[in-house]
């Protein structure tokens, strides 16, 4: 599968990763550059296998988006079922792991208060502002009548007034 064109130097593992793997895993052995060299296209060229042996699978079976278990299909149908189970495992502890940040980056988390704890309040922030909305219709209404009222008085004041003086008037012609 590996061929010497200039594309296949694009599609392999960063080899600090793979200097990091090795490194973890034989902490007390020298590694030659040629053998970690061989050991990137090794890995280059597993990733290109497995990869394209689960698209197989995939397109096979009508999909368009290879799934972990396509993967693991692929391993069995290439001769590497002795790795399924870890494989599981692996795929399992990014699950858990995924789920963990999920949970870590929602807000509600990181507040460290109950769920219960934060729907009792809002409870309470929604009381009080149904109570502070009636207090003001309260007051609005209040301020209606009161301005009702005092139309009313100069009305009648007004009313008054003008009897008044159209009696006055009245008497004034009563007297000529």
């Amino acid at each position: 599968m590996a061929s010497s064109s200039g594309n296949d130097d694009d599609l392999t593992i960063p080899r600090a990763a793979i200097n990091k793997m090795i490194k973890e895993t034989l902490p007390n052995v020298r590694v030659a550059n040629d053998a970690r060299e061989l050991v990137v296209n090794c890995c280059t060229e597993f990733i290109h296998l497995i990869s394209s042996e689960a698209n197989e699978i995939c397109n096979k079976s009508d999909k368009k988006t290879i799934s972990p278990e396509h993967v693991i299909n692929a391993l069995e149908s290439l001769g590497f079922a002795s790795y399924i189970t870890e494989v599981k495992d692996v795929l399992q502890e990014c699950k858990t792991v995924a789920l963990k940040r999920r949970k870590a980056s929602s807000r509600l988390e990181n507040l460290g208060i109950p769920e219960e704890e934060l729907l009792r309040q809002q409870q309470e922030l929604f009381a009080k502002a149904r109570q502070q909305q009636a207090e003001l219709a309260q007051q609005e209404w209040m301020q209606m009548q009161h301005a009702a009222q005092q139309a009313q008085m100069a009305a009648a004041s007004a009313s008054a007034a003008q009897q008044a003086s159209s009696s006055q008037d009245e008497d004034e012609e009563d007297d000529m």
